[in-house]
């Protein structure tokens, strides 16, 4: 088949390079513009864009992909199909037009749950066991359109949102082949989403990752799985900010304070919630590079009855 693919991020690379490899033809790839990124604000390339230019692919950065004028440009290319995944626009129906079959997304979770920009992060904060990716036809909603094949993965207890994110786009990627094949072979059938099961998961900001330490050990540690590693849970002790990136569960005793410290060892800091107790095992100082409990510790005085903050200070969200 003629394909034309979208796609953004490193999530998207894996199911155009399995596209690449194909015996189908990737006729252009359409991506985002490139942005200013890092301390000099440099414009740099997404990733997607990287991968097509190191393999000889036509790239195209639309800064509408619905503009009139840019859907007049894809006319002559005739699509099969579009192929779109964390392109990071809504598509309107003067696009959706455009392929001889139907523009599919690949979304990174089991639709209709976890619709929107960061199923990814969101399923891990809700505690779920298992997530998974689904091919739809995309319609002018967000991701509402008619199912096509799912795939499912299992998420395991301490998985944080970049092991989701990993499995999840090589996941993708064979399901993308999997469904093309089907389309080839006349056997793929579409089943019309539940709409009232749906759940979004909306976009994260920087202030999502506060720890209230009156919350339950489990929520703690699905929160700090599920924003790692971006934006990253945090806290505040003695009136710095601290990244938490590891952490795990333990059980408390009936004179555990939430947010304050009951026990220190080279291995974690043990800090009481609002069940168990929470150990921090891989912490971040701001301005720092990532370390282990044992090597925060070694420039850090933390004692047995210091307190955790328990309400977040201002913080730039940009």
């Amino acid at each position: 088949m003629n394909l034309l693919f979208l796609g953004t991020p490193d999530f998207a690379v894996p199911t155009l390079k399995a596209l690449h490899a194909s015996h189908h033809t990737v006729q252009a790839v359409v991506t985002q513009p490139d942005r200013p990124k890092g301390r000099g604000r440099a414009a740099q390339p997404p990733p997607v864009k990287e991968f097509a230019m190191a393999h000889g692919l036509d790239v195209l950065q639309p800064d509408k992909a619905s503009a009139p004028d840019f859907v007049e440009t894809l006319k002559p290319f005739q699509p099969d199909l579009i192929v779109v995944i964390a392109y990071g626009q809504l598509l309107k129906p003067n696009f959706l037009e455009l392929p001889k079959h139907f523009c599919m997304n690949i979304h990174a979770s089991i639709l209709p749950k976890y619709r929107g920009a960061a199923p990814i992060n969101w399923a891990l904060i809700n505690g779920e066991t298992e997530s998974g990716v689904t091919t739809m036809k995309i319609d002018p909603g967000l991701d509402s359109g008619d199912v096509l094949l799912i795939r499912k993965v299992r998420i395991g207890p301490d998985d944080t949102a970049q092991d989701l994110h990993d499995a999840l786009a090589a996941a993708g990627a064979e399901l993308a082949l999997e469904t093309i094949a089907q389309l080839d072979a006349g056997t793929l059938s579409s089943t019309p989403q539940n709409h009232d099961a749906a759940t979004f998961a909306r976009k994260l900001k920087k202030e999502d990752g506060f720890l209230y330490w009156n919350q339950p050990t489990q929520r703690l540690h699905d929160l700090v799985r599920g924003l790692n590693p971006w934006p990253g849970a945090y806290t505040f002790l003695n009136g710095q900010r601290l990244k938490l990136f590891r952490t795990e569960t333990a059980p408390g005793t009936q004179t555990d304070e939430p947010g304050a410290v009951v026990r220190v060892t080279p291995y974690g800091i043990e800090v009481g919630t609002g069940d168990d107790r929470l150990i921090l095992t891989g912490l971040q100082p701001e301005g720092k590079k990532k370390m282990s409990a044992q090597e925060f510790l070694a420039g850090h005085s933390v004692q047995i009855g210091d307190r955790f903050e328990s309400a977040p200070h201002p913080i730039n969200s940009k």
